[in-house]
């Protein structure tokens, strides 16, 4: 019956690839193979070839097989195209139970609020993402390998960075321009619900509600910030009390919005001591405590702030954390005027002079909106330009200081990035030209010598400036102790810890309409924003790395140095040094200084 069952399997098959089967029989064979082990039929296996073939997602893909030929080779890629939608959607079955427990306790809305009950699976991560666990080092993207380098010399550098192994490449260089509403609808709801799964635990909360139900008790809401359009008179209206609502998942409320009104009273729980209230922007992901009564509003009477990021244990016996120096830059690296590059120039001379073992650099370093490149007023190819002044330079200083390490990181302005949205991937290995030079991702978290790094080019702090609106409070319940609590009233504090609060190097949703082309958000991707590192254990980055247009800058932001170092087009660069084997936390050994370029 078995031998019966595979010649007919083997007919069909023949019928349905009669236009691209090679004369081959053990391509044939194979075929069956794949029908019997994933339960397909010829007709369903058919499909998924069409399906494969006409939406392959690069040219090099299309390459693969020979057009109108079914081949070995495309019986191995539609194998893998197979393998690869079932894994999927055996985490999507997954992540419909995860999400069946936590809304175990949703009542119906005629019945009274609806409510989610504890019982839900613990978070384990933030809003996605995680870091390394105690002692260990940063683990970032996905996939089996992560990447770490060694320098032998007097530098001693160990850096561990994003995994760059290639499933973990090409997770990063995703396809974009093609986003489902669907996949973005159920990406901000994951964000809610994990929001939700963090709150519950941290404050113990039995259930929460559904902020458009009317209810006579107080209950206990997370949603997501939003401007309500209808109410504002224009497009460009700053967030405020008119016209700010709280948007819902679809779990859990429906996803529908419903206006705020702040009670009088209204407290802050779980805050920082002495901030007088707390930031809302479009995007953030909040906890409410009041009630809705039936107005057609949500009365806030309390605020549950979210929790900080737990701080990493630096194990000296586990991880080696030798002193090591840092000069960080971030582009534009020229002014609009010439495409000289004289900053760059001058701070090439200063790294050769003081050699430090680790030089990080900022996008852009072409950049796609200066004037000589959107006039055509360049007669070299950007890729040349990118050799001739940055890789040529870089290999100069790293010949002057063998022991040391280049770090690039890009820009989505960028005109050498093929990949122009956020999150985004490396740039192509043609611009490393040497082992010591690595190509990060945009974000992205790594460490070296045991100080993890958190660092982004997007200047998220000028658009959390822009959208920030601030609630102040006459009274905070429980507040949480910094470790200096006389900057927790400094506006750039606050705007810093709005990152680690939400988990995110962009929390902002969506982007501001005048700057969503600093940005091309890509929020199918956010995955790849989350600041926590490691999804098991996620943890706060020892320093925060945050060019912006704003006064540069280096605090601490609770038990994490946040620096903005500026553009190296305003003559400003930062300089790190963290001295190893000696008393004290991570942070109270690192030094950060702001300096000018020499004229």
């Amino acid at each position: 019956m078995a031998s019966e069952a595979t010649s007919t399997l083997r007919h069909e098959l023949s019928e349905k690839f009669v236009d691209w089967l090679s004369p081959d029989d053990e391509v044939l064979s194979e075929c069956v193979n794949i029908c019997q082990n994933f339960n397909m039929t010829a007709e369903d296996l058919f499909f998924k070839w069409e399906a494969y073939h006409f939406s392959s997602a690069t040219t090099a893909s299309r390459t693969t097989f020979t057009r109108n030929v079914f081949n070995a080779e495309s019986a191995l890629a539609l194998k893998q195209y197979i393998q690869s939608q079932v894994k999927k959607k055996k985490q999507e079955e997954q992540e419909q139970k995860k999400r069946a427990k936590l809304n175990a306790g949703l009542m119906t809305r005629g019945k009274g609020a609806g409510l989610i009950r504890n019982g839900a699976a613990s978070m384990h991560g933030g809003f996605g993402g995680g870091g390394g666990g105690p002692g260990t080092p940063i683990k970032l993207g996905s996939g089996s390998a992560e990447e770490k380098y060694a320098l032998a010399g007097s530098s001693k550098v160990f850096f561990v960075g994003p995994k760059d192994d290639p499933e973990s490449r090409k997770k990063r260089a995703y396809r974009y321009m093609y986003e489902k509403v669907s996949e973005r609808g159920a990406v901000l709801d994951r964000q809610i619900e994990k929001a939700a799964e963090l709150v519950m635990k941290h404050y113990g909360v039995q259930e929460f509600g559904d902020p458009s139900a009317s209810t006579e008790s107080e209950t206990t809401v997370v949603g997501r910030i939003a401007l309500d359009a209808e109410s504002s008179s224009a497009s460009a209206v700053k967030l405020n009390e008119s016209c700010i609502v709280l948007e819902s998942s679809r779990w859990m409320g429906s996803g529908i919005r419903v206006p705020l009104r702040f009670d009088p009273q209204v407290k802050v729980r779980g805050g920082p001591k002495g901030s007088g209230g707390l930031g809302l922007f479009p995007g953030a992901i909040v906890a409410l405590k009041g009630k809705n009564g039936g107005g057609g509003w949500f009365n806030v009477t309390e605020i549950l702030a979210l929790p900080p990021l737990k701080v990493r244990p630096h194990e000296t016996s586990e991880v080696r954390d030798d002193a090591f120096s840092m000069c960080i830059a971030s582009g534009p690296y020229t002014p609009d005027a010439d495409m000289n590059y004289k900053p760059w120039s001058t701070l090439v001379s200063t790294l050769k002079a003081t050699k430090p073992a680790v030089v990080l650099l900022l996008g852009p370093f072409i950049d796609s909106s200066h004037s000589h490149v959107k006039n055509g007023e360049i007669n070299k190819l950007p890729t040349d330009v990118f050799r001739d002044r940055f890789t040529e330079s870089l290999l100069q200083f790293l010949d002057v200081s063998p022991g040391s390490l280049v770090l690039i990181l890009p820009s989505i302005k960028d005109i050498i990035s093929d990949h122009a949205v956020f999150p985004q991937c490396e740039l192509s290995q043609e611009f490393s030209g040497d082992i010591r030079i690595h190509l990060l991702p945009n974000p992205c978290r790594f460490s070296v010598n045991g100080v993890s790094f958190g660092v982004s080019s997007i200047d998220v702090l000028f658009h959390l400036r822009k959208e920030e609106f601030f609630k102040r409070v006459p009274e905070e319940v429980e507040p949480v102790v910094s470790v200096d609590d006389s900057v927790n009233n400094d506006s750039m504090v606050n705007t810093c810890r709005h990152l680690l609060q939400q988990r995110s190097f962009y929390p902002i949703f969506p982007s501001p309409l005048e700057l969503s082309h600093e940005v091309n958000l890509d929020i199918s991707h956010s995955e790849g924003l989350f600041l926590g590192g490691e999804e098991d254990e996620p943890d706060a980055p020892d320093v925060l790395v945050i060019p912006s247009r704003l006064k540069h800058f280096a605090k601490t932001v609770d038990n994490t140095v946040a620096i903005n170092p500026s553009f190296l087009t305003k003559g400003i660069y930062a300089t790190l040094s963290f001295a190893g084997h000696t008393e004290g936390t991570v942070r109270e050994r690192i030094k950060v200084d702001l300096e000018r370029l020499s004229s």
